[in-house]
């Protein structure tokens, strides 16, 4: 120990800064606010699917085209054909054939009823009851 116990200082801070040196690595930084939540903005790395898969869209189709028949067939016949339905009065103001008979007064109907049934004509002191003709 006589002349070199500089060169062994020496050589045990070299040693030591090379053990140091090997065995360091890249600390992995990170930025923390005071109250415990990182911070942090971003989007997160995975998006995990939905749990419900949307149908495709609906196409809709154009109208088929029916074209029409060549030739019509007759209409059905649902009576006799001796049968003809009555006749009616299709325009109001035009009197038809009947009339109404009150005791005192003849007045045209406004509408066909059957013979007999109660009628009405209106007179200058209201209303006129009889009997239709």
């Amino acid at each position: 120990m006589s002349g070199f116990p500089i060169l062994r200082r020496v050589l045990a801070v070299a040693a030591f800064g090379a053990a140091l040196i090997g065995l360091a690595h890249s600390a992995a930084a990170r930025v923390w606010i005071g109250f415990g939540f990182p911070f942090y903005f971003g989007p997160p790395a995975y998006y995990p699917p939905p749990a419900y898969y949307y149908p495709p869209p609906v196409y809709y189709a154009p109208p088929v085209y029916y074209a029409p028949p060549p030739v019509y067939p007759p209409p059905p016949v649902y009576a006799p054909p001796g049968y003809a339905p009555p006749a009616y009065n299709s325009y109001p103001n035009v009197p038809s054939r009947q009339s109404c008979a009150t005791g005192s007064a003849v007045c045209p109907m406004e509408r066909p009823v059957p013979s007999g049934s109660s009628c009405y004509c209106t007179t200058g002191q209201g209303r006129a009851w009889g009997r239709a003709t």
